[in-house]
């Protein structure tokens, strides 16, 4: 028996799944922060998680709702200063991988969390870059995990906060010193990667009953695909219990919590 799933499921459980147990993993709140913390409870229990704040080693039981979180500090081996944590552990090349978020991105892997609109008379301003330029120059290598819709995937997005390979898509070349950049995204549809040569995203696997005219609805620019397109395996029984029990525990809390302060 086939065993039920929604489509935000599916996207943490793939993202989870694309971090391993030797990875050093510097995490975004919200989508990153769930994918980061189900691998650690499933598949990788040694994956190391690092957040902005400084935690180093980072094991929540809820899903924090910010960096400043004191769930983060009570569950970390160790905690230090902001700026040894970029200075030493980001641009120290001590990060294998960072994974984030966005409100939009773009089809070089460009990402906004600045504004949507004009720079100067904006619709929408939104909470800001934080430590994600940083991670996306710094880190070996980046994960993004995201919703699919056209609001979000845009053909060029309205501010570029985040590099992933620049408007022309060679932001990156011959830049010593930075990370690969964006490996791989992952949305509630599908699995992209960018084109080894034009750095475009493409897409390289569906998530089970999705179709091709469903991603290309969802996005804002002609989307190619990979000549051999792939299923993306379906959770798991355990993946999903995982990441239910984690959600619930995560409601929970911050239900308690807020009420507590009322």
């Amino acid at each position: 028996m086939s065993l039920e799933f929604t489509s935000s499921e599916m996207m943490s459980v793939t993202a989870a799944r694309a971090l391993t147990n030797d990875m050093t993993c510097f995490v975004g709140i919200g989508l990153p922060s769930e994918a980061a913390n189900l691998a650690r409870l499933t598949h990788a229990p040694d994956v190391t998680l690092i957040y902005e704040s400084g935690t180093l080693q980072t094991k929540p039981d809820v899903l924090p709702l910010s960096i400043g979180d004191g769930e983060l500090c009570e569950s970390a081996l160790t905690t230090v200063s902001v700026p040894e944590m970029f200075r030493y552990w980001l641009q120290g090349g001590h990060i294998s991988v960072g994974f984030l978020g966005t409100a939009q991105i773009d089809r070089f892997a460009n990402l906004n969390t600045t504004l949507i609109g004009d720079y100067r008379e904006p619709k929408v301003r939104l909470p800001g870059g934080g430590g994600a330029p940083e991670i996306a120059t710094n880190a070996k290598e980046v994960f993004i995990t995201v919703k699919h819709s056209k609001r979000t995937f845009v053909k060029d997005v309205d501010f570029v906060t985040t590099v992933g390979f620049g408007r022309d898509g060679k932001a990156r070349d011959n830049v010593p010193h930075i990370g690969r950049g964006p490996t791989v995204v992952i949305t509630d549809l599908c699995i992209l990667k960018p084109d080894p040569e034009t750095k475009e995203l493409v897409v390289t696997s569906l998530h089970p009953n999705v179709t091709r005219e469903d991603v290309i609805e969802a996005t804002g620019w002609d989307i190619r695909f990979a000549d051999e397109l792939v299923t993306t395996p379906a959770p798991t029984a355990r993946e999903l219990d995982v990441l239910r029990d984690l959600k619930a525990r995560t409601n929970a809390h911050h239900s308690s919590t807020q009420s507590g302060q009322q």
